[in-house]
């Protein structure tokens, strides 16, 4: 496509997001200002502005325009999935609202209810992302009809260039021809692709073919000067360029290119505690865990009086745990067992009933009468909800151990379950406790923070109520 095109393409994208922006607008002030007063809604493009109003108007205009810059919604999403548009989306017009909803505080603009807000977050936000979805289904058949294409130039023929390839052959909506390859050699006859030359003929090609792209799959550790020629002859042509950016052979880790202010940084993480779910993780521990601490604060008191009544000491056991990213935090418990209770663990240690670096006691000698009832009943962990409204747990999540527990640790990818934050239940609570050997406690941990999900951690809290009410497998 050429460069005039794409700039009218994108002005027509701008505009179409004013055009919604406007069409927001009207719908929100009709419902929010006139539908109670059973004014029709063409009566609302009668209304007469005034030049404060106009004025305020240019500067949501301005700021609807910032934010989905920000957010990159007018880059070229090819390559990128509907859905990691539709999240954009919600960010941008959710970044807009706020602002909005600041600016009604501090100027007092009566328009800028609270009503007025969501219902006009709703509107935008559905309309532009119906928007895309319809532009998305249009340019994806205009595509498949060989119109509106980017033409491609491979650099490599290795199987991982060859299987992007396949990729973007088998996706015809993305609007991709793939002109040939380039490599340093030339290929085997029986790789049956479509070979342009070497890399020395490389600016030969751009001048020959039509190339809006150049997509580099060299090897980076043994062509790195090879691709940097590539790379500024590219770069001096006005070629956008891309490099299938695995780097490095990780099995867990997934990466993504982020921008820290003038660096452009590839980073890899295998824990999942950033995203949109993650936050929303975040609000149902404080949620939940309020209102359980309501709910539950009559047992507790309860629960106090008991321990106070039973056994002298604290009534409640503070112990120092290993959480997020080997965080160490103070741990709350109801006191179930004798007050000089961890003095007394050096004398049973060759009791401990566990493999690997637990300790565990079916019979502890030094749980007391009402600590036993509290630990079958999982009482004694109520406390705990507290640490979740603090942030150093979660209610889903491997459980935190001691600090003795963790020195006891001897493999590597057994600390990789400290990269979440610990929990109140997860898959070992729901799965035998402390009938699981600690080999399989720690697979257990990796296999929920690799397929974790919110749906995931629902199922898991659900689980958790039969076995605490059974006290299946609870010491």
């Amino acid at each position: 496509m050429s460069s005039f095109r794409r700039r009218l393409l994108l002005n027509l994208l701008k505009l179409s997001d004013i055009l919604i922006l406007l069409a927001a607008l009207i719908i929100t002030s009709w419902f929010t200002l006139y539908k109670g007063n059973n004014i029709p809604f063409v009566e609302i493009f009668s209304i007469r502005l005034k030049v404060i109003n106009f004025i305020g108007l240019l500067g949501m205009l301005f700021l609807w325009n910032f934010f989905f810059n920000v957010f990159q919604l007018y880059r070229s999403r090819r390559l990128d999935s509907g859905f990691s548009e539709w999240k954009d989306i919600v960010k941008a017009t959710s970044a807009g609202m706020v602002v909005f909803a600041v600016l009604g505080i501090v100027f007092r603009i009566s328009l800028f209810t609270p009503l007025f807000i969501a219902v006009f977050w709703m509107s935008s936000t559905a309309l532009t992302v119906s928007f895309r979805v319809m532009m998305r289904v249009v340019l994806g058949k205009i595509r498949r009809y060989g119109r509106n294409l980017r033409f491609l130039l491979i650099v490599g023929t290795n199987q991982r260039a060859q299987e992007f390839v396949h990729m973007i052959e088998q996706k015809k909506e993305y609007g991709y021809h793939v002109v040939g390859y380039i490599d340093k050699n030339i290929h085997r006859p029986e790789d049956k692709i479509n070979l342009l030359g070497t890399l020395d003929d490389f600016s030969a090609i751009l001048k020959k073919y039509i190339i809006d792209e150049v997509v580099i799959a060299l090897p980076i550790k043994s062509s790195y000067e090879d691709i940097q020629g590539i790379v500024q002859q590219s770069e001096e042509q006005g070629i956008t360029i891309r490099h299938l950016s695995q780097l490095f052979n990780t099995k867990v880790a997934t990466s993504r290119a982020e921008l820290f202010e003038d660096f452009s940084v590839l980073t890899m993480s295998s824990g999942p505690q950033e995203g949109w779910q993650y936050l929303a993780k975040r609000m149902i521990d404080v949620i939940f865990s309020g209102l359980l601490i309501i709910l539950s604060l009559p047992l507790m008191v309860l629960a106090a009086a008991a321990i106070m009544i039973d056994s002298p000491g604290p009534v409640l056991f503070i112990q120092k745990r290993v959480g997020y990213n080997k965080r160490i935090f103070n741990l709350y418990k109801f006191r179930t067992m004798v007050a000089n209770a961890e003095g007394l663990q050096k004398e049973i240690e060759s009791l401990n009933e566990m493999d690997g670096p637990v300790f565990k006691i079916q019979n502890d000698p030094r749980i007391t009468r009402v600590g036993k009832f509290l630990r079958r009943a999982s009482i004694d962990e109520l406390p705990q909800l507290f640490n979740v409204i603090m942030g150093d747990m979660s209610l889903v999540g491997p459980r935190p151990l001691p600090v003795r527990d963790y020195s006891g640790f001897n493999k590597d990818w057994q600390r990789r379950r400290f990269s979440v934050l610990p929990g109140l239940t997860c898959t070992w609570q729901i799965n035998g406790r402390n009938q699981v050997s600690f080999e399989d406690w720690m697979k257990m941990d990796m296999e929920y923070i690799d397929n974790w999900n919110l749906s995931y951690d629902m199922k898991i809290l659900f689980k958790t109520i039969p076995v605490v009410l059974k006290s299946k497998g609870a010491v």
